[in-house]
């Protein structure tokens, strides 16, 4: 349902402005309405995804655009979900402008989804797809945290109270919800890539077939896995956690989209235009 797309889209920049707003003036109205706007968004988000799901039978990640869209999605329920338990009000300077960035670019690419493949149906594929997006999701926002975690950092070292000393919250908190991103996407991920593994049995006979995306989906578990070893049994917490979430991002990134592009696999129709 385009309408609803673009209205998600209106409605996603109209909350970065709100947000942009309560950065500089620090009204708690103008947070409150940029949080509305982003649910409303959020609702209509929904009801483009779940319109093209009516329509085709399964998940619309069909090709970049549906890709990219349902990326965007996901980071906005992740946040909406983060939000009602820490309520890091600052962090919606963070996602709705990402939204908002993902979005512009997933209007580049034509609508119009590849052939559906019987491949393309089935329950482990389903969870496969959800938990691999909902994952990527908490670890982007814990890229945002690990952020918001140097800029509040650096403004306590340099011991003056900068623009974002009073703007975000306590480095306990950041590092608290930062942590429990790391946890959530690493169970998500870990859940997206044994669904994952059976359905490639179901489909193709075998577990594993060192795909590209498969490997490098391994590489992120890794590094994520490492990531909380190390907080936990040798105590990195902190800035080093903070860095690490944002390398991680970048690992992330490489992943989900830089192997499609760059080395061949079964996962690329996924990122066709």
């Amino acid at each position: 349902m385009q309408i609803a797309f673009i209205a998600a889209i209106l409605l996603y920049m109209l909350s970065s402005a709100a947000y942009f707003a309560y950065l500089f003036i620090q009204r708690d109205r103008l947070q409150q309405i940029g949080g509305l706007l982003l649910m409303v968004g959020f609702a209509c988000h929904t009801v483009s995804i779940g319109w093209a799901f009516a329509a085709t039978g399964h998940v619309p990640v069909n090709n970049l655009h549906e890709t990219l869209s349902m990326t965007a999605w996901a980071v906005v329920g992740a946040f909406l979900v983060l939000n009602l338990k820490f309520r890091i009000k600052i962090l919606g300077v963070y996602v709705a402008p990402l939204v908002v960035f993902i979005l512009l670019i997933a209007t580049q690419f034509p609508r119009e989804p590849l052939q559906p493949q019987n491949m393309l149906k089935g329950i482990w594929l389903l969870v496969h797809i959800i938990t691999i997006f909902a994952g990527d999701a908490a670890f982007a926002l814990a890229a945002g945290v690990g952020v918001l975690y140097l800029l509040q950092e650096r403004n306590i070292k340099a011991k003056t109270r900068g623009f974002f000393f009073k703007r975000l919250p306590s480095l306990d908190l950041l590092d608290t919800t930062g942590y429990a991103c790391i946890v959530c996407g690493f169970t998500l991920l870990t859940i997206g890539l044994i669904s994952g593994m059976v359905y490639a049995k179901i489909l193709w006979g075998r577990f594993w077939s060192w795909d590209p995306k498969e490997v490098w989906s391994a590489i992120t578990w890794i590094f994520y896995a490492v990531h909380l070893h190390v907080r936990l049994a040798i105590g990195w917490r902190g800035r080093r956690a903070a860095v690490m979430a944002i390398v991680g991002l970048g690992v992330l990134l490489f992943t989900f989209l830089g192997v499609n592009f760059l080395l061949s696999g079964h996962h690329g129709q996924f990122t066709q235009y």
